[in-house]
């Protein structure tokens, strides 16, 4: 998961796409704290921070030497501030990844709709970022260019950051390292292949379902981004408040646990902070995931499988490697099978609702439908149905008590591999009460909603 940090101009004229004849002077956020937002982010578990270095107004957060209409024309810091630089500082010392976004739309550029001009121009611009500030872990970008019919270099962009920055993913509709979800509310298909066809995604123009979906043929390797704001707005509103923690909880099931990247924006207010309200979002979020996560109730389970590559006494390849975390250690059937299950003695009848499953994707993403069954009465039943796995996948459904439960691999591109096999018991989310009986469900509403928030309170210390 990563922050984002939609910060400029904006913040201060109450506008979401600034014009780009906003006055410089109006940047003043005169208590503004890098190293707060770093450790927000850390500290709700956000492992890299994104800042939107320049937006489709032009006003550049460093001192670019191509323009004048940014924070050196500001009076913030008597014009000698450099936001990025000090963002880049905090990062670095609390051990966070950097990524940075700069806007192709330049509403303020004179040159912007000149498309050699204005190709050189953000050429330059981008030569400064990714010389100035350390490591960039992501390069964020869009397409954004008005009603225009300006032109983007964009392979010699993806060449220029690739050269200067090796290490750095790039994001955009169609990668070349990671594509966007093809929605701003954070969720993607519950089928999503980390596989792509980048050719066929430029050539046929944008698909949304695509997008979300991915490929299953595809040749390349972009997984998707899921992009959500934790406000109604990008940048910060006074007038605004910020989603729940309940709603995270549930963005962050349909991006992160459907095998993809969860990109949130936290925009910084006009003095320069992030808001207490969205800090304590942030903070009953963790607690939320902790609360779900923190306890695999599988983790002393007798395992076995329906086959172990190289025989049943061969460790490297053993169904007990699910119970440890990290990609690369995993349950491998034998080859050339097909018949792929793990059965799982819980040694004691337990309740649960959640089932998080990953693949070692350096092995590339397998499985393409799988099932969950459960023993009741000496009769196994079909708890879930899932389709992709991917990185991580995680799938809610009605509480279950049972003990003994068989995870079966219907269909897969190769022999399947797990790596880790989570149960687990979310005792908040909505979905986690739904009977399966509509009536019950309905005529308990009200003692339901109250459960709801019960324990809710419990989790977050709320009175």
């Amino acid at each position: 998961m990563s922050l984002f940090f939609h910060f400029g101009p904006n913040t201060f004229t109450d506008s979401e796409w600034g014009t780009g004849h906003a006055n410089p002077s109006v940047f003043n956020p005169t208590r503004l704290n890098a190293s707060q937002w770093v450790n927000v982010a850390k500290e709700a578990g956000f492992s890299r921070v994104i800042l939107t270095t320049k937006h489709h107004d032009g006003f550049c957060l460093w001192p670019s030497e191509y323009t004048d209409y940014s924070v050196k024309s500001s009076s913030w810091r008597n014009g000698n501030g450099d936001v990025v630089g000090e963002l880049a500082m905090a990062a670095k010392e609390a051990g966070t990844a950097l990524g940075l976004y700069l806007s192709p739309w330049d509403r303020h550029e004179s040159c912007y709709g000149k498309t050699v001009d204005y190709n050189k121009f953000y050429l330059g611009q981008m030569v400064e970022l990714l010389t100035r500030y350390g490591d960039i872990e992501e390069v964020f970008l869009d397409s954004a260019r008005g009603e225009t019919d300006m032109e983007y270099y964009f392979d010699t962009w993806f060449s220029l950051i690739h050269q200067l920055q090796p290490g750095a993913a790039i994001f955009s509709n169609f990668g070349p390292d990671t594509r966007w979800v093809g929605n701003e509310a954070g969720f993607a298909a519950s089928t999503c292949w980390s596989l792509f066809n980048r050719s066929r995604a430029e050539i046929g123009g944008f698909n949304s379902l695509y997008s979300q979906q991915g490929d299953p043929h595809g040749p390349d390797w972009i997984p998707a981004e899921c992009d959500v704001s934790i406000r109604p707005g990008w940048f910060w509103h006074s007038s605004e408040v910020p989603k729940s923690a309940l709603q995270l909880l549930d963005i962050y099931y349909l991006s992160a646990g459907q095998n993809c990247h969860l990109l949130l924006n936290v925009p910084p207010n006009s003095s320069g902070l992030i808001s207490d309200e969205d800090i304590q979002v942030l903070q009953e979020f963790k607690k939320l995931r902790t609360s779900i996560f923190a306890t695999n109730l599988a983790k002393n389970a007798r395992l076995n499988a329906s086959s172990i590559r190289g025989g049943n006494d061969n460790p490297e390849f053993s169904p007990y490697n699910v119970l440890e975390e990290g990609i690369y250690t995993y349950w491998a059937p034998q080859e050339d099978q097909f018949d792929w299950i793990l059965y799982i003695d819980l040694q004691e009848s337990m309740s649960f609702n959640v089932l998080q499953v990953q693949e070692p994707i350096q092995m590339g993403q397998r499985i393409i439908e799988f099932h969950l069954e459960s023993l009741h009465g000496g009769k196994w039943k079909k708890v879930i149905n899932g389709t992709t796995v991917g990185y991580k996948r995680l799938l809610k459904f009605p509480t279950v008590e049972s003990q003994y439960l068989k995870f079966v691999v219907d269909k897969s591109r190769a022999d399947p591999l797990i790596c880790y096999l989570g149960i687990h018991m979310d005792r908040f989310s909505v979905t986690s009460f739904v009977s399966n009986t509509t009536s019950q469900a309905h005529v308990n509403g009200g003692q339901f909603l109250q459960q709801v928030v019960y324990n809710y309170s419990q989790i977050v210390g709320m009175k």
